[in-house]
């Protein structure tokens, strides 16, 4: 019997080892549990080695209204706190930090390199949209930055030097503990997503439209053995531990490029800090190539969270992420409120009015613009195809950052929808183009829209059309074919897009003609620059090959509606999913 209820009483403490830890537990609430993998044959630190990440902040520089951010002054003075308890304190993004809101697209991201220098990041890598602003303007956001900038798969082939390329490093050792004779050394390595290709303006990586870079993503073999080879590097120059700076993802459109993907197919890796995805991860533990477990951690996105990692003075290495800090830094704060000062009264200015508030997400606030038909998508191609005076207008769900407030819009509150800058064009397409172009920016479509917390089948190049109204099956596996950058090639097999039909002059809806020719408007990204993979569109005749803003095109449209909404309620059944 006494035996019997020992072992009850152990198995009960084991089971609270594993509890997630309460906001009492310490000073700062954290999201999760704390979950640690041991280096039992790596030096151990004389102090503990703190590493501070964070990733897809785009933009979220500060808490806004009721929203769960921390900002940036904050995650300083939580690195300030850190500094107290130790003095081997790094701090790390995963990417896409320079845009997604107002105070990116009107600097071009130099807003947010001027805050990052001010809250003293030690190393960043390249996300997909820190090249929304164009290679010219990264190189210069790089060289004004104060952190390192690593990354080991970028590749450039075109003539002549690069510029680029040499602002990048592939990997970085930090030594810590210097009290001791050989100290402890953390390899830091950059690896960003071969989407970014298609994820960014794919013209951004051409020349004479050739491609002149790539991510090493040719195929899933040689994308895993780039990043073995830095890996093994890293550990053959010394470091201790090898930490992954990736912005990958965890999610099921970005497959054979995941986080995941990668750390299955490779050794020598302890953690793994991710973004891309906006995956909340306090910790996961994944099987590397040899069955050995190694962490996979992500913070969300818009500094909802601060990502904690901890090697131990036992060499055990622990992540958590923290989700409440009351103090703010004041020379952090004073920073951004001089930037804020360049720029907020012409973003506040009311430049429209709405009736009713229109959404990009379901009741349970879920994100559907990537893979549903939403209010904020059809109101969006209504306005390319109003201002292009076309036959269809398109959007690629990528494009679409936020919906829309009832009553006063601000100027804003338009870039928050459309925070990319991009500029309206209308090409002449036929109608099986478009039936490519709609075969393709379906293909992830799933039956289930949402769970309630997360997306499924999302993707970027999901199209919210007008003038146009067509069927998904998603009982047809998409059969779209792509080349290796992700490009649309064909489609080779049965179609899940039925029954197209489009507006014809009386505003009746009838079947598509293949063969007939057809006005289509939309951003510059889709149609010219082949965003998303739209290969379909950029040989095309242009009647217009330039236009307006597309946030300007928003407004515009409002203002010829004068400002009611109320069809805009809800989606008007453009897109029907079987």
């Amino acid at each position: 019997m006494k035996n019997t209820r020992l072992r009850m009483l152990f198995s009960i403490l084991a089971l609270l080892c594993f509890l997630p830890m309460t906001a009492s537990a310490r000073d700062n609430q954290c999201c999760g549990c704390c979950c640690g993998c041991g280096s039992s044959s790596a030096p151990r630190p004389d102090r503990e080695i703190v590493v501070l990440y964070t990733n897809d902040v785009h933009c979220g520089i500060e808490k806004k209204d009721k929203t769960e951010r921390l900002g940036y002054s904050s995650l300083a003075a939580y690195k300030k706190k850190c500094l107290k308890e130790t003095p081997y304190v790094t701090m790390v993004d995963s990417g896409d930090a320079i845009q997604g809101e107002t105070i990116g697209t009107l600097s071009k991201g130099q807003y947010l390199v001027d805050i990052m220098n001010a809250v003293g990041y030690d190393f960043c890598i390249l996300g997909n949209h820190e090249f929304d602003y164009g290679m010219d303007q990264l190189v210069k956001l790089i060289k004004q930055s104060k952190a390192k900038y690593l990354g080991c798969n970028l590749v450039y082939t075109g003539p002549g030097k690069d510029e680029l390329l040499p602002l990048l490093k592939p990997y970085a050792i930090v030594k810590y503990s210097q009290a001791r004779s050989k100290g402890v050394k953390v390899g830091y390595i950059g690896v960003s997503t071969p989407e970014s290709l298609t994820k960014s303006a794919p013209t951004t990586f051409q020349k004479d439209d050739k491609f002149v870079y790539s991510f090493n993503g040719e195929n899933p073999e040689k994308f895993y053995s780039c990043i073995q080879s830095y890996i093994d590097k890293c550990r053959k120059d010394g470091a201790d531990y090898v930490v992954l700076l990736t912005h990958l993802g965890d999610s099921s459109e970005s497959i054979p490029y995941t986080s995941v993907d990668l750390i299955e197919h490779t050794r020598g890796v302890d953690v793994v800090l991710d973004g891309h995805a906006h995956s909340t991860i306090p910790c996961r533990k994944v099987k590397n190539v040899d069955g050995r477990d190694t962490i996979l951690t992500s913070t969300g996105t818009k500094l909802c969270a601060i990502g904690r990692m901890v090697i131990g003075t036992d060499g055990n290495i622990t992540t958590e992420l923290i989700t409440k800090e009351d103090d703010k830094d004041a020379a952090v704060e004073k920073t951004i409120a001089g930037i804020k000062k360049n720029y907020e009264a012409s973003v506040n200015a009311v430049v429209a009015h709405s009736s009713v508030a229109v959404s990009d997400k379901d009741e349970n606030g879920c994100r559907l613009v990537r893979n549903r038909e939403t209010a904020i998508g059809d109101l969006s191609s209504d306005a390319y195809r109003y201002a292009a005076k076309s036959d269809i207008g398109i959007v690629n769900g990528g494009g679409i950052r936020a919906g829309l407030p009832k009553g006063d819009i601000t100027f804003d509150n338009v870039i928050a929808v459309n925070p990319y800058g991009n500029t309206l064009a209308c090409c002449e397409a036929t109608g099986q183009d478009i039936l490519d172009a709609l075969e393709h920016a379906y293909r992830a479509v799933e039956a289930k829209a949402s769970d309630g917390k997360n997306s499924i089948g999302e993707c970027g190049g999901f199209l919210s059309v007008s003038g146009l109204k067509c069927t998904i099956d998603t009982s047809i596996p998409s059969h779209v074919v792509l080349d290796e950058n992700g490009m649309f090639v064909k489609v080779d097999g049965e179609r899940r897009v039925k029954d197209v039909q489009v507006l014809n002059s009386k505003g009746e809806y009838v079947p598509i003609d293949p063969k007939a020719t057809y006005t289509v408007a939309s951003q510059n990204y889709t149609l010219k620059q082949c965003g998303d993979g739209f290969t379909m569109f950029a040989k095309k005749n242009y009647p217009i090959g330039e236009g307006e803003c597309d946030y300007q095109m928003l407004i515009n449209y409002i203002e010829h509606l004068n400002g009611d909404l109320s069809d805009y309620v809800k989606p008007q059944g453009r897109i029907t999913i079987k």
